[in-house]
């Protein structure tokens, strides 16, 4: 319940103050285990990729964030849970896989962290490793404009990406930056769409 008040008082915001365009809805899976990837420049990036569909997203969100306690318990109420960057957090992959298998959505930032530039980072491979062993596609999402409190934002929503190739063997570090690498060439074509 608190997570559909926040999502409609939102999307009233973006809007009206932020005037939102979003392009190609029509690419948003309606069922199923999925990962949302998209870039990461602005704390506005979880809230507008949690509107643009009507669909729950379980966002994997920096342990840091969870330290807090007012943050903590708000970011846990609308389905966020930590993960510690720094090692392979074997908790929160299975939480996300969970979520996957239960036919939910994963929000992920392939990038790891917020891009001061606005270009997009060099991907760390979780996103494709937790799409790998839930067998679930990865919806490429480009986000433009998020920064600051002003300014129009413009959401892209790439084609989902499937792996079946990949299916049933055992990712090797090769195979997770070559996924990695092809969700961000995605994001960064939508960028410039």
């Amino acid at each position: 319940m608190f997570y559909w008040f926040c999502w409609h008082l939102c999307r009233t915001v973006l809007l009206v103050l932020r005037r939102w365009e979003v392009k190609g809805a029509e690419n948003l899976p309606v069922s199923g285990g999925l990962i949302l990837a998209a870039n990461h420049s602005s704390y506005w990036d979880p809230v507008v990729c949690g509107c643009v569909m009507n669909r729950r997203i379980y966002f994997m969100a920096k342990a840091e964030l969870f330290r807090i306690p007012v943050l903590r318990t708000i970011i846990t109420a609308w389905g966020a849970f930590p993960v510690h960057r720094e090692t392979v957090d074997r908790e929160a992959i299975r939480t996300a896989l969970a979520h996957l298998k239960a036919g939910r959505v994963v929000g992920m930032f392939p990038e790891g962290t917020r891009s001061k530039s606005g270009e997009l980072q060099k991907p760390h491979y979780g996103a494709a490793l937790v799409a790998l062993k839930g067998g679930v596609p990865i919806l490429p999402v480009a986000l433009i404009g998020t920064k600051g409190v002003f300014g129009k934002v413009r959401v892209r929503i790439g084609k989902p990406l499937h792996f079946p190739e990949y299916a049933g063997n055992k990712p090797s570090k090769e195979v997770l930056e070559e996924m990695s690498n092809r969700v961000m060439g995605e994001i960064g074509t939508l960028l410039k769409a």
